[in-house]
Parts: structure tokens; C-alpha cells; sequence
């Protein structure tokens, strides 16, 4: 199972507004920061806004930040609402299969299950886990250790 570019970015944005929860971060700083696209990384921060993930301020001055605790951002949710597709084999699109043994397969029921057990796991951790020792992370991106609060 290979997660989107879209999943990958939503959960790099929220890791580094996680870590800046006390200012306001720019897209400019996360393209610069993850060394990605920002016509990217808008598409995401719309949507996690839409969703209620970030707060966001527009104009001069503006930016995002997160707009829930870290520790009520799960990630199985998150990684189900960014992965549209979920089509793991042909054969879980019904509709569109041209598998000639999908009706007698047991291999479906098996990925299926196993997809489901990757979206459990997720669903047992939260953002907070992720920046439980956020100063390694920070000191990646150049963000003073020392400037982080955490809020346990």
C-alpha cells in the first residue's frame, strides 16, 4: 500500500504546524521547509482547513496553525479523509473489475483485512505521538528547540 503525495503533505503540514503551535507558520515556510511545491501544498492546507485541522489568516501577517489539540488529530481518520481511493487491487472496485477470478478469490478478503489493520494501527496514534520528542524534528528544519512549548 503506497499512500498519496496528498496524505504524505497533509501529515508533514500538520507535523511542522504542530511544532510552531505558538505562531503563525506560512506556506512559503513549509515549501521551504519540506522543499516541496507550494501550488501543492495550498491544495492541502485548503483542504485541512475545510476540515477543521488548521485555522488560517489571510493577508499580510497571516498564515496557519493548528486548529485542534495535537492530541485529538488521529491519524487513521485523517489518512482515511485524504485517501480517496482506497482501491487496493482491481478487485475491491466491484463495479469496475475485470478480474476473471474475483468472485472465487480469497485473496480479497485478506487484503481487505489487511488494509483495515493498517487503518487501525493509524487509528490508535495521534499527532501528539508524533511530536512527542518534537526538538530533534524541530532542529531538522532549523526551528530553535528551545522556541517549542509543549502542551502536555
Amino acid at each position: 500500500m503506497k499512500l498519496t503525495l496528498f496524505t504524505d503533505y497533509s501529515l508533514r503540514v500538520l507535523m511542522y504546524t504542530g511544532l510552531a503551535r505558538e505562531r503563525l507558520v506560512t506556506i512559503a515556510e513549509l515549501a521551504d521547509a519540506y522543499a516541496i511545491s507550494s501550488n501543492h501544498l495550498m491544495k492541502v492546507v485548503h483542504f485541512l482547513s475545510q476540515h477543521g485541522y488548521l485555522a488560517t489568516q489571510r493577508g499580510k501577517g497571516g498564515g496557519m496553525r493548528l486548529a485542534r489539540d495535537p492530541a485529538g488529530i488521529n491519524l487513521g481518520e485523517l489518512v482515511r479523509l485524504t485517501e480517496t481511493n482506497d482501491v487496493l487491487v482491481e478487485c475491491f472496485d466491484r463495479a469496475h473489475s475485470r478480474c476473471r477470478i474475483g468472485g472465487v478469490c480469497r485473496l480479497t478478503g485478506l487484503l481487505r483485512d489487511a488494509q483495515e489493520a493498517f487503518y487501525a494501527e493509524l487509528g490508535r496514534h495521534t499527532l501528539a505521538d508524533l511530536l512527542q520528542q518534537p526538538a530533534p524534528l524541530a532542529q531538522v528544519f532549523g526551528i530553535d528547540p528551545a522556541s517549542i512549548t509543549r502542551r502536555d
